[in-house]
């Protein structure tokens, strides 16, 4: 991994705020029908770089953390954008200056871009990977600039710049920088209502904010981790198998306490976790699987 040393200062003097919440997402695997192209895009535009390959399954990421996993079936079923699973996943980068940097960098590539916006928390590109999936690359505003009413952190949608954004930094492109993560996941549902009940009061998010077809879940004062939305996917049923698309989301609890929280508040709802070599793995209400792993043991390949 190459990273410059204003990118390293600047993920030393970053916000740690989404590291260091109680519940983060560590990784997401998708099930792919072109492995070869999937593989291609994740590379060269979003900038992971293969860490290691397990049968079908590449893992991708950065400084030998995967924040994504590929896993190949020919054979999958194409995924209906209209089904509960993945909207986008959303990687954060370090800095703005990073995040000018990689914008760049697709700029250059020609990449098409499916929007930007002005969140307010932060700045985001969106755009979609050769099998329809959603992509979103991010930089945090600092937390101290986030504007909160009655504890309810505010977020926005508006213009987002990308020639000042592109032009703000004097930072290369040289792959995801270390300290690039998986900021958040946003789902598409069957039902809002529904999802509050599963991941508030049963995983134990706060809904930070909610509308009627999108709410978003928080924990540890960050603006959210998970977000849940039904603006295509409105009395969608439960996912098939063997369906391209989102497998698992890979949910990182900070310690045992965290652990034994959620593993109660899922066992007092009859919801007891699978335990699976030493993870625990539980499906929302639309199938999607959740993989609860201590932070400690995230995967990095050793």
């Amino acid at each position: 991994m190459i990273s410059t040393e204003n990118s390293q200062m600047a993920e030393a003097i970053r916000d740690d705020i989404a590291a260091c919440a109680p519940i983060r997402i560590g990784g997401v695997t998708l099930v792919v029908r072109d492995l070869d192209r999937m593989t291609r895009f994740y590379r060269e535009v979003v900038g992971l770089e293969p860490i290691t390959q397990e049968g079908a399954t590449l893992h991708l990421g950065v400084d030998g953390y995967i924040l994504i996993s590929l896993r190949h079936d020919p054979n999958a079923l194409p995924n209906s954008p209209r089904s509960a699973g993945l909207y986008h996943i959303a990687f954060l980068l370090p800095s703005r200056d990073d995040l000018g940097a990689w914008v760049r960098h697709v700029l250059q590539l020609r990449v098409r871009l499916t929007g930007a916006s002005d969140h307010l928390v932060s700045e985001a590109i969106y755009l979609t990977d050769p099998e329809g999936n959603g992509v979103e690359v991010y930089a945090d505003r600092p937390s101290s600039t986030w504007t909160r009413i009655q504890q309810v952190i505010q977020m926005g949608a508006g213009p987002l710049d990308l020639g000042e954004l592109s032009r703000s930094t004097t930072l290369d492109w040289n792959g995801m920088p270390e300290g690039g993560t998986v900021g958040h996941v946003h789902l598409q549902v069957g039902d809002v209502a529904a999802a509050d009940s599963f991941y508030g009061a049963l995983l134990g998010f706060k809904i930070n904010a909610a509308a009627p077809t999108v709410s978003f879940y928080s924990t540890g004062g960050y603006h959210h981790q998970l977000a849940g939305n039904t603006w295509q996917s409105a009395g969608a049923g439960i996912r098939r198998e063997g369906t391209a698309g989102l497998a698992e989301v890979e949910l990182l609890l900070r310690d045992s306490e965290t652990l034994a929280t959620v593993t109660s508040h899922l066992t007092d709802a009859g919801k007891l976790p699978l335990d699976e070599k030493g993870h625990l793995v539980i499906f929302d209400p639309w199938n999607i699987r959740l993989r609860l792993t201590s932070a400690a043991t995230a995967r990095r390949a050793r």
